[in-house]
């Protein structure tokens, strides 16, 4: 009389390969929980043009941010520069440096300027100023990345503005090299001529422009 063999389990409880995928679920898991750290934290500031305040009042602090992830819940959450009103502003400045020509690491800089037409609002500005602030958090002027203050867009009737503000407009080697891979990344035919304004130049300017220290 045949006897029956007793069954082999194909899939064993506790097998190795079960305990491999449960120490692999584990790690993606906790993997999922770790947020990615950037070189330098950051500010996003917001200026509102009200006349009846100072212009120090009008400048307010949004939040402040260290990682990746938190770059962008900052981001996704509020709005698209386009969308701002006129004379409002938004910088994003490395902890620490406010941004205003008064403060320490801006007295001797300078700014690599952006100049948008009304046309171009919609077609280009907030892809500008997202490729802006990922230069900006992702260091991507190399070396020369500690020379970089902060960025401002600035939203105006007759034409929308950014810009990268430097620290030192006499560091010519870090001033030219952001200002060519800046007007690299946003994808600006090299016909166009961006320029670069030392603050104390812009300060005292007599007339609606100011002269270029340097051009990229």
């Amino acid at each position: 009389m045949a006897t029956a063999e007793p069954e082999n389990s194909t899939n064993p409880p506790n097998s190795e390969e079960e305990k491999n995928a449960e120490n692999t679920q584990e790690i993606v898991s906790v993997e999922d929980y770790i947020k990615h750290p950037l070189q330098n934290r950051w500010a996003l500031w917001f200026f509102k043009n009200d006349k009846s305040k100072t212009w120090q009042a009008n400048l307010r602090l949004i939040s402040k941010f260290d990682t990746v992830e938190d770059f962008w819940a900052l981001y996704n959450h509020i709005q698209l520069s386009s969308n701002l009103m006129s004379g409002c502003d938004y910088s994003l400045f490395k902890d620490g440096i406010e941004p205003m020509w008064e403060d320490e690491r801006n007295k001797q800089g300078g700014r690599w300027l952006i100049t948008l037409s009304k046309q171009q609002r919609r077609a280009d500005l907030d892809r500008f100023w997202l490729e802006t602030l990922l230069c900006l958090v992702g260091e991507a002027f190399d070396d020369h990345s500690d020379d970089v203050c902060g960025a401002v867009v600035n939203i105006r009737t007759k034409g929308d503005k950014i810009a990268i503000w430097t620290t030192d407009y006499e560091n010519k080697d870090a001033v030219v090299h952001i200002g060519r891979v800046y007007k690299e990344r946003l994808g600006v035919p090299s016909k166009v001529i961006i320029g670069f304004q030392s603050h104390a130049d812009t300060a005292t300017k007599s007339g609606s422009t100011t002269k270029n220290m340097f051009v990229a």
